[in-house]
């Protein structure tokens, strides 16, 4: 009896623990309104990094956002280079296309002390919200 007490307790703990992981590595979207976004990229207290790939970024970015496409992520980014792109002390938006992309991107970002927010907004969106375009 105590030994399926014990097993219980055991698996009981492991599904909680897993829960627990599974929420930290699924933040979800910023609650971050597009003028707090806004607000903190003018008051440069914020950054805007676009996760999208190559070929979406030539067909349009938004104006100051620093490009660190979801492939170089996946494949390993030296911290010398996150230092080079992603300030300390600013929060970091994400964006992508559609929103999905960003929550991955931030999930391999999450372990390296920087103020994550993905935005569900994707760039098309953003641009409709006043996110001004960069000249081609």
């Amino acid at each position: 009896m105590l030994r399926g007490i014990s097993s219980g307790l055991v698996l009981l703990f492991g599904l909680c623990c897993a829960v627990s992981a599974q929420d930290r590595s699924a933040q979800g979207h910023t609650k971050d309104s597009l003028d707090t976004v806004k607000q903190g990229l003018a008051e440069k207290k914020a950054i805007l990094v676009d996760v999208r790939e190559l070929d979406e970024w030539n067909e349009g970015h938004i104006k100051n956002a620093i490009f660190l496409p979801m492939s170089q992520l996946r494949q390993g980014v030296s911290a010398e280079k996150l230092k080079e792109l992603l300030p300390e002390g600013k929060i970091v938006y994400l964006h992508c296309a559609a929103g999905g992309r960003c929550l991955k991107a931030a999930d391999l970002l999450k372990d390296k002390g920087y103020d994550l927010r993905p935005l569900k907004p994707g760039y098309e969106a953003l641009v409709k919200a006043g996110f001004e375009k960069a000249p081609k």
